[in-house]
């Protein structure tokens, strides 16, 4: 059965810009481009017709099997999935598709369903939102998470600096790639996860506030109970694992955040 997709088109600008290349173009549209998987059509319409004006170009598809087909190979920049699909479920989607990509996904789960949000987490999503939500909301939370992971080079010095490589002990991090190494073998993490190892290597040593990593990761403020970082700490310390030495690498600061602890190895540099 063929896959169906709603596309809505980006409105342009009546100014006159200057004219790009084919590939400028094609990156552009890329990396404003939004898959919203999820069952209630009239959820979706709603969602492009508020997204569109926001400059995004939004797909919709309505069932898991067709979702990975075609979350698989599209250049979407972000994903919006719902955890409850008719037939296979929000969390066997976001499996398959994590198992061969790392583009980012915001889950929609019930409210005040926790479960399904660690869950969720724990999989790979990069955020959650419970529904009902507004869709202002999503569009901070898409606008949030692509700021975060574009690779597009910055003039100003603190944009340069955030883009150089670092190595620390037995890690090597390439902004520019956005890959990750321990020792030789490459580490494959989720955006988020990402994000927090660049900001525990260059702070190494210091203690981050859960609040403060919320708001650079994750580009807003924590809820009360929200355990979105604690979920991202707790996958991001299960990929990397200790230290060569046995050692704890990031360290829990009761009521307070984490430290991404230097081994001996490091202080001796």
């Amino acid at each position: 059965m063929p896959v169906t997709v709603r596309l809505c088109a980006v409105e342009t600008s009546v100014m006159p810009v200057p004219r790009k290349t084919l590939s400028e173009s094609t990156h552009d549209a890329a990396s404003r481009r939004i898959l919203i998987i999820d069952d209630d059509v009239e959820l979706c319409e709603l969602l492009t017709e508020y997204l569109a004006p926001e400059g995004f170009q939004v797909d919709s598809v309505h069932s898991g099997t067709q979702a990975v087909e075609l979350a698989l190979n599209n250049p979407y920049a972000l994903l919006v999935l719902d955890v409850m699909l008719p037939g296979t479920r929000g969390f066997e989607v976001l499996q398959q598709i994590r198992s061969r990509s790392r583009v980012p996904v915001i889950m929609l789960t019930a409210r005040g369903d926790e479960v399904d949000r660690i869950l969720g987490l724990e999989i790979g999503a990069d955020d959650y939102l419970p529904k009902p939500f507004n869709p202002r909301e999503l569009a901070a939370r898409i606008q949030a998470i692509l700021r975060r992971v574009s690779t597009t080079s910055a003039d100003n010095s603190e944009a340069s600096l955030a883009n150089e490589p670092v190595r620390l002990a037995d890690i090597e991090l390439d902004p520019r790639a956005r890959s990750v190494k321990r020792d030789v073998r490459q580490l494959e993490l989720t955006s988020v996860e990402f994000d927090l190892l660049s900001l525990f290597l260059r702070s190494a040593g210091v203690v981050l506030q859960r609040e403060e990593l919320a708001r650079q990761v994750l580009g807003r403020d924590l809820a009360p109970f929200d355990r979105s970082i604690d979920v991202h700490v707790s996958n991001l310390r299960r990929k990397l694992g200790p230290h060569p030495d046995g050692s704890e690498r990031i360290k829990a600061i009761r009521g307070i955040g984490y430290l991404y602890v230097l081994s001996d190895k490091s202080k001796a540099k």
